[in-house]
Formats: C-alpha cells, structure tokens, sequence
C-alpha cells in the first residue's frame, strides 16, 4: 500500500478499533489512539500512527479451549493443561498463556510472533492481527496510556539525546474501555482539529525553542526514513 486518502485513512483507523472491540485479542486493550499526520488534517496520509494501551498479562483470562478447532499442528488436549509447552513445541514460541492469552493464540495461530529470544511478543502479534502486511502503519504499543508515554518517552529521549524515541504528543482518543468516540472519528473525517507544530508540541511539554526543534527535525528524519509496517513494543 501507498499514501492513503484521508477518508481511506480514517476508514482503516475504524477498522482497527472495529477489530479491538469485536474481536479477541492476543492481550487485553484499553485505548486506542491516532497520532501524526492522520490527526493533522494531512490529505493524503503518508504513514498511518497508532496508538494502543494494553495490559499486561499477569493471569491470563483465557476460557478453557476444549477439542474443538486449534489450528494446524497443536494438539487441542495439551493447550488445555499446558499452553506453554504445546505452542513451544508447535510453533517454536515460548510464553503462550503468560505474555499471550492461551485461547487467542489457538483461535489465531497464524499471528503468534515472537521476539528475538523466542519469546511471544504482545506488540508483534497484535501487529499481525490488526495490519496487513507492509500497510504503511506504525504501531506503538505500551502499558502505559498514550499521554502518560509521551511524557516517558520524552524523559527518556532527553537523558539519551536520542529524539527518534519520542512518542508524537498530537493525538486523538478514538476508543477507551469499549466506548467508542464517533465525535473523534467526525473531526478526523472533517479535519476539525486543530494541532501545533511537532517543535511547538514539544515545546509546551517544557522543551525549550532550539531542542524541540532539532528534536522534531530528527523525528521527522526517522520517520521519513520508515517503509511498510513498523511496530514498537515499550513497557513504562
């Protein structure tokens, strides 16, 4: 996919908060949020920027998963009494029923990811459940509400003078807690919304004229330089 239309873009951003709602996914999710160009009124959108709140798994809420249907080459009697271990041997990933719901990984098997170490990797796999392959889509995923990390991420981006780590402040709340904010979408379809700059953003949230400017400059290099699906993962 290229550059999307505005109206496109919007469509699709209702397709991600149509899937979180309706469907299960790999963990529990709180908000989703538009961010960038999308929230700029920009027509058309040369990348899409999404947002989304998740929880961590600490226990996992799966329903048992019975003998019905699990996918290809998982053994529906050892998901039961040990996702872990079946997903490990199946699939090669480590962590089903500890950083993934046990049951989401067997109704979709087809978008389990792991990271480097082998281990189930929330922010890849909502990624494969929610995006088409190389769609020009970037998904931040995080524990933490969106403005909560922006705030985080500039922290951080400051003590390690490394602005491409930081989260663009200019968003828009489209879902929260299974409600879902038609006046969001309404603004975003119209481009009612009336953001600053990227350096007077980051200049209200207390940087000073000339950082916020070389730090919205490398940002906008960073992202310039991104193609196709790109994901990150952060924990606060």
């Amino acid at each position: 996919m290229s550059d999307l239309g505005r109206a496109e873009a919007v469509d699709r951003l209702e397709e991600i908060v149509d899937a979180v709602e309706n469907e299960r996914m790999p963990v529990p999710v709180r908000e989703v949020w538009a961010f960038g160009d999308v929230a700029l009124g920009l027509d058309p959108v040369d990348r899409l920027d999404v947002y989304l709140t998740k929880d961590i798994l600490v226990r996992d809420d799966s329903a048992t998963t019975g003998s019905g249907d699990v996918g290809d080459g998982i053994d529906s009697s050892r998901t039961n009494e040990d996702p872990d271990a079946a997903f490990r041997d199946s699939h090669g990933v480590e962590g089903v029923g500890k950083s993934v719901r046990a049951d989401w990984a067997t109704a979709y098997p087809e978008y389990l990811r792991a990271n480097a170490n082998g281990h189930a990797a929330p922010e890849k796999c909502l990624a494969a459940h929610l995006l088409e392959t190389d769609e020009p889509v970037h998904l931040e995923v995080c524990n933490a509400s969106f403005e909560d990390n922006v705030t985080q991420r500039l922290r951080g981006a400051k003590l390690r003078e490394d602005y491409t780590q930081l989260l663009d402040p200019r968003g828009v709340c489209l879902w929260v807690d299974g409600t879902r904010s038609d006046e969001a979408f309404r603004k975003l379809r119209e481009s009612e919304l009336a953001l600053p700059t990227l350096s007077d953003a980051l200049e209200m949230l207390g940087m000073d004229g000339e950082e916020a400017t070389e730090a919205a400059q490398q940002l906008h290099t960073w992202r310039a330089d991104q193609e196709g699906t790109t994901v990150r993962g952060d924990v606060v």
